[in-house]
């Protein structure tokens, strides 16, 4: 007669290992090939981005800047290489459209606002740099809300503190501690508005959470 193997199952024969595809991962390779699929093409849109950024910079469009402007922007990328800014998340096309209106609106009142200062005779606005701690610490986050936050006449960032996910921001017009509030308020909306838009479900969470208050000693005194 015949002894019947006794290895368990999902082992060979004599108990020497797994059967072959046993406990490995299939989807692995596949998601180290988007991982790098997904680089080169930052890669490339950031390169496509610098190209045209040069040929704006010329004032013309033409085969020779289109080089040119290939040729630079392949050096800086390859001499200075940034660090990656990843997007997780998702295109909300209503949180889009909110963001968009929201940001017409406030750079009309905005707009109207410092005109107003300016043709007041006499009058000499108030200014104060105040820091704001955001919520969503990504890369992304601080780079899109403070590019929102300086589109708009009033404000400007001065500096960004990106370990502490903190913007410095210089604001127009201060005339006392609820202006103060108010600006915060605005900033932390606007980065909700940016949230709602294109981030995640763990960035949308982090919304719910009361803004950090940044302490003296991070920021100094308001000026």
């Amino acid at each position: 007669m015949r002894r019947r193997s006794s290895g368990v199952c999902g082992e060979r024969p004599g108990g020497r290992g797994p059967a072959s595809g046993a406990g490995r991962r299939p989807d692995a390779p596949v998601t180290r090939v988007r991982a790098r699929l997904g680089r080169w093409r930052d890669r490339l849109l950031t390169l496509a981005w610098m190209a045209l950024i040069w040929c704006l910079l010329w004032g013309r469009f033409s085969w020779g800047n289109l080089l040119g402007g290939l040729l630079v922007g392949g050096a800086v990328l390859l001499f200075f290489p940034l660090p990656p800014v990843t997007f997780g998340g998702r295109l909300r096309l209503r949180a889009l459209l909110e963001l968009a209106g929201r940001f017409v609106t406030e750079l009309v009142s905005a707009s109207i606002h410092v005109a107003w200062i300016a043709v007041q005779p006499g009058y000499r606005p108030r200014g104060a740099i105040i820091a704001v701690r955001l919520r969503v610490r990504t890369d992304l986050n601080l780079a899109l809300t403070a590019e929102a936050i300086s589109l708009v006449p009033g404000t400007l960032i001065v500096e960004v503190d990106r370990e502490r996910g903190v913007l410095y921001v210089h604001v127009l017009d201060v005339r006392g501690p609820e202006d103060l509030t108010g600006s915060r308020d605005r900033i932390l909306a606007t980065e909700a508005r940016i949230v709602r838009a294109i981030g995640s479900a763990a960035e949308l969470r982090l919304l719910a959470a009361p803004a950090a208050p940044v302490p003296p000693t991070e920021r100094g005194a308001d000026r």
